[in-house]
């Protein structure tokens, strides 16, 4: 079973995602940490985020297994992966790693915002996670500050939406849902309610096709 989870910024999608795959068993992949893993190797080496050269190189070396996750998931690191998120030859670059994931024996989850549109259109089961601006912003400032940044909910709000029209905009690839996919909107639901109304959707799907 393929279940492919995309959504915008600080929608739930990943924590989602992530207790899906531990109520199925299932290996997890975040897509967004690869983008994430290119953008430190450029950071890294100090290249410019618009190298799309050195970073397709990046892309075809990362491997899976050795991705520091912690580090990945800094707040300028998700601004940086953005801008490498839209570099065409970094995409095709990731492709089959992706898709090589989502073709494991037993299925897998996948989350980001293109995997039922480009990594695994032919998934059993996709859901697309939104809620509004305002309240991922909330989210994420709540994130932050659990973390000891001094930040402003007026700033965590532009950067949401600017990272909103970045990943909408970008020629390739771009976020959107895919048309069969469910739409899960989590804006007044808490982390349990959200993760329950996902189970009941890949439930459904189950059922439809004779629990696979």
């Amino acid at each position: 079973m393929i279940v492919a989870i995309d959504g915008p910024a600080a929608s739930g999608k990943g924590t989602i995602a992530r207790k899906i795959a531990a109520h199925f068993k299932l290996p997890h992949l975040d897509t967004g940490l690869l983008y994430r893993a290119v953008a430190v190797r450029l950071l890294d080496r100090g290249r410019s985020l618009d190298d799309e050269k050195t970073a397709a190189e990046a892309a075809r070396g990362l491997d899976l297994a050795s991705l520091d996750a912690e580090r990945l998931r800094e707040r300028s690191i998700g601004e940086a992966a953005s801008r490498v998120a839209a570099l065409p030859a970094v995409r095709a670059a990731l492709l089959k790693l992706q898709k090589d994931f989502a073709q494991q024996p037993a299925g897998a989850v996948l989350d980001g915002r293109d995997t039922g549109t480009v990594i695994a259109p032919e998934a059993d089961v996709k859901i697309f996670v939104t809620a509004s601006a305002e309240r991922r912003a909330e989210r994420r400032l709540r994130e932050l500050a659990d973390k000891g940044e001094d930040i402003t909910l007026e700033t965590v709000l532009a950067a949401i939406r600017a990272r909103d029209r970045r990943d909408s905009e970008r020629a390739v690839a771009p976020l959107k849902p895919a048309s069969d996919a469910v739409l899960l909107d989590t804006t007044d639901l808490d982390i349990e309610a959200a993760f329950r109304a996902a189970l009941s959707i890949v439930e459904a799907a189950r059922a439809g096709r004779g629990r696979g």
